[in-house]
C-alpha cells in the first residue's frame, strides 16, 4: 500500500489505521496533528480510521521547548 505522507510517497506492507501508522513512524499520537485527505482528524479517530492505498496525510509533530 502506498501513502503520501507530507508530500513524500511511502510504501507499507499491510493495511493500517492511523494509530498503527504513527507507531510505525515512532510518533507519539498525543503530540501529532493528522490531516487525512484534507480532513483534520480528532485523536479519538486514530484507532478507527483505516488507511487506503493513495491516501494523503499531513503529519505535524508538536515539540516543546523553552
Amino acid at each position: 500500500m502506498q501513502l503520501i505522507i507530507n508530500g513524500q510517497p511511502k510504501q507499507f506492507a499491510e493495511p493500517l489505521n492511523v494509530s498503527a501508522l504513527l507507531q510505525l513512524l515512532r510518533l507519539d499520537s498525543a503530540h501529532v496533528a493528522v490531516e487525512l485527505n484534507r480532513q483534520v482528524l480528532l485523536q479519538e479517530q486514530f484507532d478507527s480510521m483505516e488507511l487506503n492505498h493513495g491516501d494523503r496525510l499531513e503529519l505535524i509533530q508538536f515539540v516543546g521547548g523553552g
